[in-house]
């Protein structure tokens, strides 16, 4: 496929039509349509009575339980994956090798193999199609305004943070049969639901060097642990504690940065605007200073439409997208540490996992009484 032009509609398709695609993305690329930058033109699912029922429902053309025809039918510029993890490897690289950009939920996919195999599917320059993950928080006006102050030093040194998404899930929620395993959920609370968090904290802290990690099954008769926690050491001398989980009755997400200057603290639970950010400046900082960190400019909630709209417009410069590429492996390969530190009760560092290591093809890696059933291995209790 060609460069896209940039004064073109994206020509979107949308594979996986449950919720997330219904609440999420289809109301983002609807308002992108409206601005002449998008277009619906197929839906996708293995269901076909679902997947006819929403294109009606939405006016979109093609309606396909085969994603391979579709794509040699359609030939999409931009590919929407709503779907399980553990088809993102296949229907991303799927996707690529038409020609498509891949605009893919998380989480991205179940390993770091998979994630890599996904890269090696793209062709390699920033104007040729590639594949990004949603990771919609960083990309509201909150999240913009802090991130510049803290690359300029406004707030001195980073020094210590805390990120927490402490959730609540019922045993209703485990009853689908596709949660709550390594295969079929890519994770429990750490890979699932706080990687959101996760990866803002690593977006505004910068790169990280150490995690030690612990798990546990506390609640939930599943494969994965339903709560985690992690210590963390940053290349920049900044420490910090992680905190998922799906026991909590008061939910929370949760990130504070301590630095020099300043507080930074955002509270929210799954989406926040500019009011939901705090600074508080330390002793001797002028007001006026506290004053113009407090100046958070235009209101743009986290959203997929937020994201969405940036990715569309760097598909259209060229440009790579934040999420895609070794901007998205990052996340990924945090967790895949968290996991390893937690299950061999040792810190791991960034880089260390690998092509050989158990964990780089599967989050488990294998360890006794976290590995799935008839895996060889322990079955957990």
């Amino acid at each position: 496929m060609s460069p896209h032009r940039s004064d073109a509609p994206l020509r979107t398709a949308v594979v996986g039509t449950g919720g997330i695609a219904r609440a999420g993305h289809l109301p983002a690329l609807r308002t992108l349509a409206a601005e002449g930058k998008t277009e619906v033109v197929a839906a996708v699912d293995v269901d076909g009575t679902a997947v006819r029922a929403f294109a009606d429902s939405f006016s979109i053309p093609y309606a396909s339980t085969d994603l391979d025809a579709m794509l040699a039918e359609v030939r999409p510029d931009l590919v929407v994956l709503c779907t399980p993890p553990a088809v993102h490897r296949e229907q991303s690289v799927a996707a690529l090798r038409a020609g498509a950009w891949v605009w893919c939920e998380k989480p991205p996919c179940p390993s770091l193999a998979d994630y890599d195999a996904i890269e090696a599917a793209e062709k390699g320059g920033d104007a040729d199609p590639y594949a990004s993950i949603v990771f919609q928080h960083r990309f509201g006006s909150g999240a913009r305004h802090v991130r510049r102050l803290l690359r300029a030093g406004a707030f001195g040194r980073p020094l210590v943070a805390h990120c927490q998404t402490t959730w609540y899930r019922d045993a209703a929620y485990y009853a689908a049969p596709w949660r709550g395993h390594w295969a079929t959920e890519g994770g429990g609370p750490a890979m699932g639901h706080g990687i959101h968090q996760t990866d803002l904290l690593l977006d505004l802290m910068g790169p990280w060097s150490e995690v030690r990690g612990m798990a546990a099954r506390l609640v939930h008769d599943v494969e994965t642990e339903d709560v985690s926690t992690a210590q963390v050491r940053f290349e920049g001398g900044a420490v910090a504690t992680l905190v998922n989980s799906v026991v909590s009755p008061d939910e929370v997400s949760r990130i504070r940065i301590d630095c020099e200057h300043a507080t930074i603290e955002l509270t929210h639970l799954y989406g926040y605007r500019n009011a939901d950010w705090h600074i508080t400046p330390a002793p001797g900082v002028p007001e006026a200073t506290a004053a113009g960190w407090r100046d958070f400019g235009a209101d743009e909630p986290s959203s997929h439409l937020a994201q969405l709209r940036c990715l569309v417009d760097d598909i259209a410069a060229g440009r790579r997208h934040d999420t895609s590429g070794p901007g998205g492996r990052r996340t990924l390969e945090f967790i895949t540490a968290l996991y390893k530190s937690a299950f061999t009760d040792t810190p791991v560092r960034a880089g260390d996992i690998g092509p050989g290591d158990p964990y780089y093809t599967e989050l488990h890696g294998g360890a006794p009484g976290w590995a799935p059933a008839g895996s060889g291995e322990e079955d957990h209790a």
